[in-house]
C-alpha cells in the first residue's frame, strides 16, 4: 500500500467489498469515469505512469483483479468458476457502482483486457468504451493453438496445470520476474515482487489461467453469436508476439462491431514501456 504515495500522487486508496471478493483500488480525478485493469504478473501499479495524467481529465479507478495484488483471493470454485472472467468482471462492475458509476469506459492490458472483453458482453449497458492492450480473444488463442503460439506463450500451458505443480515452480523462480525490463520502475518492481511472494497471489494467478482454459471457454462458446457493441480500441506491441502471430484488428473485428487500433513500437508491457504513446492513444479514444 505504501507505493500509492509515490507512484499515484493525489490518489486515494480503497478496499471495496463486492459480492464475491474485496477489491483493492485507487482513484483520483474528475470527469468521465475510466476503469484501468492490469495484466499478469502485475497489479494496478502497472498504470502508475499513465493514471495520474489520465486523471487530469477523467475520473480514474485502477483496481487489482481478484487473486492479484492486494485484492482478496476467493475460493477456486467448481471448474475454476471463482476465477472466471465473468466473476472477475462482476467484481469490477460492483467497484464502479461503489464509486457511483453505472456506465464507464474500461481499459485492460493483458488479463485485464480479457476481463474487459467479458464485461462488455455480460454488461453491455455498463461499458461505454473498451480498450484492450496486446491481446486477441482467449477463444481464438486456445481453439487455434499453433507451435508458434505455444512457444511464445508457453507460460499459459504451465499455469493451467493442476495445483500445486505450477505454484511450486513459480515460488522457486519468482525472482526471475525482476528481469522483465529496464523500463520497469524499481518501486513498481518491488510492489510486483511483494505480491508474488505471497503464495495466495501465485495461486490466484494460476486459477485465472486455469479458468481461461476451462469455464471461460464455455462462456465464450455460448456467446459466439454476439459481438461487443461498444467502440473497441486495440493496441499492441510491434515487438510482441501478437503482432507476429495475428492480424490483431481483423481478429477483433470477428468479435466486436466497432474496432479501431494500431501497433505501437514496443513490446507486451506497453503501459510501462511506452506510457506517452499509450496515453496519447487512450486519450484520443476515450474523448
Amino acid at each position: 500500500m505504501g507505493a500509492h504515495n509515490h507512484l499515484f500522487p493525489g490518489f486515494t486508496a480503497h478496499r471495496v467489498p463486492t459480492s464475491g471478493a474485496v477489491i483493492n483500488a485507487v482513484s483520483a480525478g474528475t470527469g468521465p469515469p475510466v476503469l484501468l485493469l492490469h495484466g499478469f504478473p502485475q497489479s494496478h501499479v502497472e498504470w502508475h505512469k499513465i493514471a495520474p495524467r489520465l486523471a487530469e481529465e477523467f475520473t480514474v479507478v485502477a483496481a487489482d483483479l481478484r487473486g492479484y495484488g492486494d485484492s482478496s483471493k476467493p475460493d477456486d470454485g467448481e471448474n475454476h468458476s471463482g476465477y472466471s472472467k465473468r466473476a472477475t468482471a462482476q467484481d469490477q462492475v460492483e467497484v464502479m457502482r461503489h464509486f457511483g458509476f453505472d456506465r464507464f469506459a474500461v481499459v485492460g492490458h493483458d488479463r485485464g483486457g480479457r476481463v474487459g472483453h467479458r464485461m462488455a458482453l455480460d454488461h453491455p449497458k455498463r461499458v461505454s468504451k473498451l480498450a484492450v492492450i496486446d491481446i486477441v480473444p482467449t477463444y481464438k488463442l486456445l481453439k487455434n493453438v499453433t507451435k508458434e503460439f505455444a512457444t511464445a506463450y508457453y507460460h499459459w500451458f504451465l499455469l493451467i496445470q493442476p495445483a500445486p505443480w505450477p505454484e511450486t515452480i513459480i515460488a522457486k523462480i519468482v525472482d526471475l520476474f525482476e528481469d522483465r525490463g529496464a523500463y520497469i520502475d524499481p518501486e513498481a518492481r518491488a510492489e510486483y515482487m511483494r505480491c508474488f511472494r505471497d503464495p495466495g497471489t501465485v495461486h490466484g494467478a494460476c486459477e485465472d489461467y486455469r479458468a481461461s482454459a476451462s469455464i471461460d471457454l464455455d462462456h465464450d462458446e455460448a456467446d459466439m453469436d454476439r459481438k461487443v457493441a461498444c467502440p473497441l480500441l486495440a493496441l499492441w506491441g510491434e515487438h510482441a508476439p501478437m503482432h507476429r502471430l495475428y492480424d490483431v484488428l481483423a481478429t477483433w473485428r470477428e468479435r466486436a462491431s466497432n474496432v479501431s487500433g494500431k501497433a505501437l513500437p514496443g513490446g507486451h508491457f506497453l503501459p510501462e514501456e511506452l506510457p506517452d504513446e499509450t496515453l496519447a492513444e487512450l486519450r484520443a479514444f476515450l474523448r
